[in-house]
């Protein structure tokens, strides 16, 4: 039996609805399982005017992959969703469908897991502590801590810290946080993308890499030591600190793996600036394999048709075949 993909549909007065139905319209190279109110995903396909069947989950082994069919595994919200319409009333069916998604990966009925985008503000409005997918994960698989990676058909860059306002990042930019960062990039990196001995370009802290501790002494103190060290550690080939405003060039990129990034902004605003639109978001660290889109709800867009699916038309494709050509 082929490898079922797990997908959650978000958000439900999101586009995620909308994005489904669309993909939906033509045969898939995998079959899906989808976490989501069946009645909404119904809606949503005639207010779009597209055709969908509905199939209700009996048996895994009946996922199907037929064009404008899909196979639900039913999470029923409470109320009755408005397309563009937050309801705090309905974050716990969102929530509870991420964790059914992340319990049929755990047991091996699917073998990754697609997300696309929920709205964290309602989620936590409704009482229900979410700081984000990654760390909702994190805690369903019992994982103490993993890396958020993006990824582009030509590139990889993960993050050493993630979500914090600048004037934190220096601080948290220690030798433990490195070394587990890049040890665990290059687990996933071999175990999913079949990459034994991948190379890894490292970014310093500060502009130009510190110019030699003139410009910020992390680098010398803190970025160095930590690569030499994991250098006689792990099988990878390790390169760093580089300065990274002239890293994301082809010269570099075509030569390299992955990317380690110091902090989110310096990673993500040049990777974005080459390949937005097509960018996935991957967790790595986790026992299965998740990917998911690079954009938010889009509450505007909900309903109208005007969605665009091809960042998690990417974002199949990577959970199918997760080492694209780099």
């Amino acid at each position: 039996m082929q490898k079922i993909i797990a997908v959650t549909a978000g958000e439900v007065a999101g586009i995620g609805y909308d994005i489904l139905v669309k993909a939906a319209q033509e045969e898939r190279q995998s079959p899906w399982l989808v976490f989501a109110d069946a009645d909404v995903l119904r809606e949503r396909a005639q207010l779009l005017n597209l055709p969908l069947e509905i199939l209700c989950m009996q048996d895994a082994k009946q996922v199907t992959q037929e064009k404008q069919r899909l196979t639900i595994f039913n999470v029923p919200c409470a109320e009755k969703v408005i397309p563009g319409v937050l309801n705090a009333k309905n974050a716990l069916a969102v929530v509870d469908s991420l964790a059914y998604a992340a319990q049929f990966c755990l047991n091996n009925t699917a073998s990754a897991l697609v997300t696309l985008p929920v709205h964290k503000g309602i989620i936590n409005e409704a009482g229900i502590p979410f700081t984000g997918h990654t760390e909702f994960f994190a805690q369903q698989a019992g994982i103490e801590k993993v890396v958020m990676m993006l990824a582009s058909p030509t590139c990889r860059v993960a993050l050493v810290t993630t979500h914090l306002p600048l004037k934190n990042v220096a601080e948290n930019i220690t030798g433990k946080n490195i070394a587990s960062t890049v040890k665990i990039l290059v687990q996933h990196l071999q175990r999913f993308h079949q990459l034994f001995h991948p190379k890894i370009l490292v970014t310093g802290l500060n502009p130009h890499a510190g110019e030699n501790g003139y410009l910020g002494r992390e680098e010398l103190e803190i970025i160095t030591p930590c690569l030499e060290s994991l250098r006689g550690e792990i099988q990878a080939e390790l390169i760093g600190p580089l300065a990274a405003d002239t890293l994301f060039q082809a010269k570099y990129l075509d030569h390299a793996d992955a990317i380690v990034a110091m902090y989110h902004d310096q990673g993500l605003a040049p990777l974005k600036a080459l390949a937005f639109g097509n960018i996935v978001n991957i967790t790595c660290g986790l026992p299965f394999l998740r990917t998911s889109v690079d954009h938010g709800v889009a509450l505007d867009l909900a309903g109208t048709g005007q969605a665009n699916i091809s960042s998690f038309e990417l974002a199949i494709k990577m959970a199918e075949a997760p080492a694209p050509p780099l």
